[in-house]
């Protein structure tokens, strides 16, 4: 590697970074392999740790690898620790790291970027640069700066060629992911993945536009009435496609805010805007903030709550949430009843999930009996007038028994999987957050 703080945008040392890392990956699970069958002694639980850290040993590879090339390797290590259906919960675990531990660009970079885009340096373009960025994510870092006139912003800069490496970054992951999927139970098949990996490059192209990121940022801070919902104001003036100038939100991040030890009355508080968020934002303004790691929200003063990144913004058209609106409602009223197992496959058609072909015998007892748990986790919160969302976590599918339902499921449904994840995104935060919130509203259930 160069120094530090420089990227490797170079065709062949990222390709010799990746293909060490699979190298890696594949020995590491081997060893695992053999491990396991020398240890037919051990107990379950035994069993279960080793499984555990085995995924974590995984994941922290792929993370080390994927942080040294950072950009757009790294921005998919990110969306990939939110997939639930893709990957296991241990390596999902460290990649979410890409979150928080991205390193920083030296000076000199970011100097770079400011001369290509306006032609100058900050310190000549701002009042006050700290060079020093004070959060760095994966496809560029932001800095606290000052205007001439006197206001305190937010500068984001994107790490310099991260749009050139986007098509070679996925490939590279695809061919690791895949080679994974070959050799191991633990990942689904290679359609599955090359799916969300061809998403994920569509949004990371989207992503590397801050152009169409102000305009999102711009559209969301137009159309959001809760009062107590921040959304920072836009610089055009200093913004460019590399570059971009928001104001300075203050506040907490989750972790940082949890440290101060709030009431669960103010958790709730919290909880409860996040959720009416998610669904004002999917089915009143037909769109989802799709990012929606801890990483994008800012606990602020009053309880008010910040919005940051938009670059992951999905439009989501009337006929799909109208069709999420009434397949939710449909689960709801039927779980305690037999599975009405055609208007079931009729949702499922609708959304472009299963396959026509697919015999009635194989559906009812193959495909449903795996997705009737997933049903009953999504459905289960708005069963009751208030839910607890403490320690909510995704049910325990094995990659084994999706494998076996892969024959019989279209293509994921693009719309589906943003709303999916997005959903479960929020589901974690107000995990984390110890939430308990009022789950009815009049899209899924009267309040």
């Amino acid at each position: 590697m160069g120094a530090k703080g420089s990227i490797a945008t170079r065709k062949l040392h990222r390709s010799a970074t990746i293909g060490l890392t699979a190298t890696k990956v594949g020995l590491r699970h081997l060893g695992h392999v053999g491990k396991k069958k020398l240890s037919t002694k051990s107990s379950s639980h035994e069993q279960e740790d080793a499984r555990i850290k085995h995924e974590e040993d995984i994941g922290k590879t792929l993370f080390k690898a994927l942080n040294q090339l950072k950009g757009t390797a790294l921005k998919a290590s990110q969306i990939l620790s939110m997939e639930a259906d893709l990957l296991p919960e241990g390596i999902r675990r460290e990649l979410s790291g890409a979150c928080y531990k991205a390193t920083p660009l030296n000076r000199a970079l970011v100097d770079k970027v400011f001369r290509d885009q306006f032609g100058q340096s900050p310190g000549r373009i701002f009042d006050d640069f700290d060079t020093k960025a004070f959060a760095a994510a994966s496809l560029g870092q932001v800095h606290r700066a000052k205007l001439l006139s006197g206001e305190a912003v937010a500068v984001k800069v994107q790490y310099p060629g991260i749009a050139a490496s986007i098509k070679s970054d996925v490939k590279m992951l695809g061919g690791i992911l895949s080679l994974f999927s070959a050799s191991t139970d633990l990942m689904p098949d290679k359609n599955i993945i090359d799916t969300v990996l061809d998403e994920i490059s569509i949004q990371l192209h989207r992503e590397v536009d801050y152009f169409q990121e102000a305009e999102s940022l711009k559209s969301f801070k137009d159309k959001i009435e809760n009062e107590r919902i921040i959304v920072p104001s836009i610089y055009e003036d200093y913004s460019s496609e590399r570059i971009l100038t928001t104001e300075l939100l203050t506040g907490f991040h989750l972790d940082e805010w949890l440290e101060t030890k709030p009431s669960q009355d103010e958790k709730n508080a919290y909880g409860q805007l996040l959720f009416d968020f998610f669904f004002d934002s999917f089915f009143e303004l037909g769109v989802v903030h799709a990012d929606p790691h801890p990483g994008n929200f800012l606990f602020m003063e009053k309880g008010k709550l910040g919005l940051l990144d938009f670059g992951c913004v999905r439009q989501m058209d009337r006929c799909f949430t109208n069709t999420i609106s009434d397949y939710y409602k449909f689960l709801i009223d039927h779980h305690t009843v037999k599975p009405d197992y055609k208007t079931l496959r009729g949702f499922y058609e609708d959304l472009e999930l299963s396959k026509e072909e697919m015999t009635d015998d194989e559906f009812r007892t193959i495909l449903q009996p795996q997705l009737d748990i997933i049903q009953k986790w999504m459905i289960e919160p708005y069963l009751y007038d208030e839910f607890d969302f403490t320690h909510r976590e995704w049910p325990d599918i094995k990659i084994a028994d999706t494998r076996k339902i892969t024959p019989f499921m279209k293509e994921i449904n693009r719309n589906l999987l943003y709303f999916d994840r997005t959903y479960r995104g929020m589901i974690m935060l107000l995990s984390k957050l110890e939430a308990t919130v009022k789950t009815g509203n009049k899209w899924i259930g009267a309040r």
